[in-house]
């Protein structure tokens, strides 16, 4: 059996850990740039409210209602959710953490009799250690705890803990439940399927196994399969590494000049670096784009890209930020008021497999890497990233627009609460 933990109205629920004024009250977090709607309370689905709505276009609605509105505060929500995780593992041997509110769990290990109970306790523990309530989906397979997950949150009378472990459970689960809403069904694949009729997941899961390969390829079989209660997805302990990385931003206001532009491709790439480090990669080539806002049609527009390719494979920030600012200068153009801008890295080379450039001196390169295993030590000390940085870094939450964003509570010093007794 597996188990399926997912946090309610995740971000939500951590603004309301640190700050109880808002339980009960409908509250919105909004993504970067204050643009669209991504997390919203019970409260605030309750009047019509959902997730993907511009925020300049709900604004009266908010206002009407009261309703609490807050700037993404993702470094808290990237700490609760390594206590929540923290919390999980705690509790039960082999987890797998699928998001940042969601984990599977391999029940093969507790009695089966029991597990239901085990899924209360763990639910207990969660919200006793950190506040945050959850929902869990048991099932024989991931793909069914996916959907029992969903029903365990939807309904008040499963109080928490949806069990698929009979036949006609999970047939009344794949009944009520619509194509869309299963895991591994992507939108393209889910239009084409309701064209032909096949709107809910028992009409999938009813197919023969010969009109699934006629329509599908090996990764869609094996979703038919876990509907039908056949695993095929085991616990994924290690995280996949990525194959390319992308770190981008829209900017707030828009920016026209190059020195700025220089600062945030700079604080890109320094992300970027970091991340390539953190799963032992590097990059052999550069891609930096550039981009007005396609939506002021009283604008000029203008879109370009450039490549640089780096003399060996690295990882380090002055490395990357150099090809980086490289490639801005490529396609800056003097006139226009950018809207957006990122660096990719269309191809991410494991650590191991770097072949040093005959002409490289390979001291420098050496010297490079333990430079940045400082840097990443003293950065990782205090909640502080940006402690050591180059000298054209400049935080990216200066380039967005985060109007009501929440303090830092659990990463940053000087946004700890302080607890006042008389």
């Amino acid at each position: 059996m597996f188990a399926l933990i997912d946090c309610n109205n995740f971000f939500v629920s951590c603004e309301r850990v640190f700050n109880p004024k808002l339980v009960d009250r409908p509250v919105v977090v909004l993504s970067n740039n204050d643009g669209c709607c991504v997390a919203l309370s019970n409260e605030a689905k309750a009047i019509g409210l959902k997730r993907g709505d511009p925020f300049f276009k709900v604004r009266n609605v908010i206002e009407r209602n009261s309703v609490a509105v807050l700037s993404g505060n993702h470094r808290l929500y990237g700490d609760m959710s390594s206590r929540v995780m923290a919390t999980i593992s705690s509790l039960a041997p082999e987890i797998e953490i699928y998001s940042i509110d969601e984990a599977f769990i391999n029940l093969s290990a507790f009695n089966r009799d029991t597990v239901e109970e085990t899924a209360r306790k763990i639910i207990r523990t969660v919200r006793r250690n950190t506040g945050i309530p959850t929902s869990i989906g048991i099932a024989p397979t991931k793909t069914l705890a996916k959907v029992a997950a969903k029903f365990a949150k939807k309904y008040p009378g499963y109080k928490s803990v949806c069990l698929i472990d009979n036949e006609s459970k999970r047939l009344k689960a794949l009944e009520l439940s619509d194509l869309s809403d299963v895991w591994g069904i992507g939108r393209r694949l889910g239009k084409r399927l309701k064209s032909e009729g096949i709107t809910t997941a028992l009409q999938f899961a009813s197919l023969t196994r010969r009109q699934i390969r006629e329509r599908m390829n090996v990764n869609g079989e094996k979703t038919w399969l876990e509907l039908n209660g056949q695993p095929c997805n085991g616990i994924e302990f290690h995280e996949p590494d990525r194959k390319q990385m992308c770190t981008s931003r829209s900017f707030s206001p828009m920016i026209q000049d190059y020195e700025r532009l220089v600062e945030a491709i700079s604080s890109f790439a320094t992300i970027t670096s970091r991340k390539l480090r953190e799963q032992h990669g590097c990059a052999s080539t550069i891609n930096v784009f550039l981009m007005t806002n396609h939506f002021r049609e009283d604008m000029e527009q203008y879109c370009a890209t450039a490549t640089v390719t780096l003399d060996e494979p690295a990882s380090d920030t002055m490395s990357i930020c150099k090809a980086a600012i490289g490639a801005l200068k490529q396609i800056f153009r003097k006139g226009y008021c950018y809207k957006r801008a990122g660096v990719t890295i269309p191809e991410i080379i494991p650590e191991k497999q770097v072949i040093g450039n005959l002409f490289t001196d390979q001291s420098e390169r050496q010297r490079r890497n333990d430079v940045m295993a400082v840097v990443d030590r003293i950065n990782s000390c205090g909640g502080m990233r940006d402690t050591v940085h180059v000298a054209t870094h400049t935080p990216v939450a200066d380039f967005t627009l985060h109007q009501s964003c929440s303090p830092s509570y659990s990463t940053v010093l000087a946004d700890i609460i302080t607890v006042r007794t008389k």
